[in-house]
């Protein structure tokens, strides 16, 4: 079971093509539309919502930059070309690079196999005040090793209690969790492939080794449909973010940071002067 939500913030409401994954009860991947734009007919008709999304943003991480008392950490997964690099630029447009911490996952270091699975994404949790956002994330421990055939089942099963565990451990001190798929079809990462091939300034995109791992999809969508209905908790729930449609993807992606963000009410905090006896010569 799953549901789409309505997005309530202080300036607008807002339907939105987002479903959010409910803990406890069953999602499936097939039964959700890639293709869902959440009522818009065109990247043209989203433009000046998107725009007023991204002024409260800024906003709200400027407020949340100086409060300096609680974080957010936004997790980004998808299948290969399905988008989160894009995704990364069109949400992070117009707000302060200080207060934001980028952090991009890829196969682990030999000092990282050496920790328990839990612990490069610890250290790259963000502080207080932060902005912190992962472009691959502790799910890739449960999705290609779990593929690959690189941990047994037992293994990738208990994993999950970990997760759970680890993201309430973060919750309790203070983060406030969105975790969004991107969610494309199989057909849309046919084209997205072909695409990188067709253009130079996108080949180095591309490796053969995309289409090798395409041979798993369905295995892959097995794995983040465990993952989602496994991980999916009170503090920190999956959101399914229809994305064949990259404009439909970057306003839902926006709607829900910005609906996370009033949520957590970031106030700038009061100065320890009286600024009436400052005087500026």
């Amino acid at each position: 079971m799953c549901i789409k939500r309505i997005i309530t913030l202080g300036f607008f409401l807002m339907k939105t093509s987002l479903v959010t994954a409910v803990p406890g009860k069953k999602i499936r991947l097939c039964d959700i539309d890639a293709d869902e734009t959440g009522g818009y007919k065109s990247k043209e008709e989203t433009l000046p919502r998107l725009e007023k999304l991204r002024e409260r943003l800024a906003e709200l991480q400027e407020k949340l930059y100086a409060e300096d008392r609680q974080s957010l950490l936004i997790v980004l997964q998808a299948m290969d070309t399905g988008g989160k690099d894009g995704a990364l630029k069109s949400l992070l447009t117009g707000i302060n690079p200080a207060g934001v911490q980028v952090t991009s996952f890829k196969a682990p270091s030999l000092e990282e196999l050496d920790h328990d699975f839990l612990w490069r994404v610890h250290r790259a949790a963000p502080s207080r005040g932060i902005i912190g956002v992962w472009n691959r994330s502790h799910y890739e421990d449960v999705l290609i090793t779990r593929v690959h055939g690189l941990i047994g089942k037992k293994v990738w099963r208990a994993r999950y209690q970990d997760i759970n565990a680890f993201e309430s451990l973060l919750a309790d001190n203070g983060v406030t969790i969105l975790k969004f798929y991107l969610h494309i079809s199989k057909g849309e990462q046919k084209k997205r492939l072909q695409a990188r091939l067709d253009d130079p300034s996108k080949h180095w995109k591309f490796s053969p080794g995309d289409l090798e791992e395409r041979k798993f999809w369905d295995d892959y969508q097995d794995a983040f449909e465990d993952a989602i209905n496994n991980c999916s908790t009170e503090q920190a729930p999956w959101m399914i973010v229809p994305a064949n449609h990259k404009w439909a993807r970057n306003i839902a992606l926006s709607e829900a940071v910005v609906a996370a963000l009033e949520k957590m009410k970031p106030q700038f905090p009061q100065p320890k002067f009286d600024p009436k006896t400052i005087v500026v010569e």
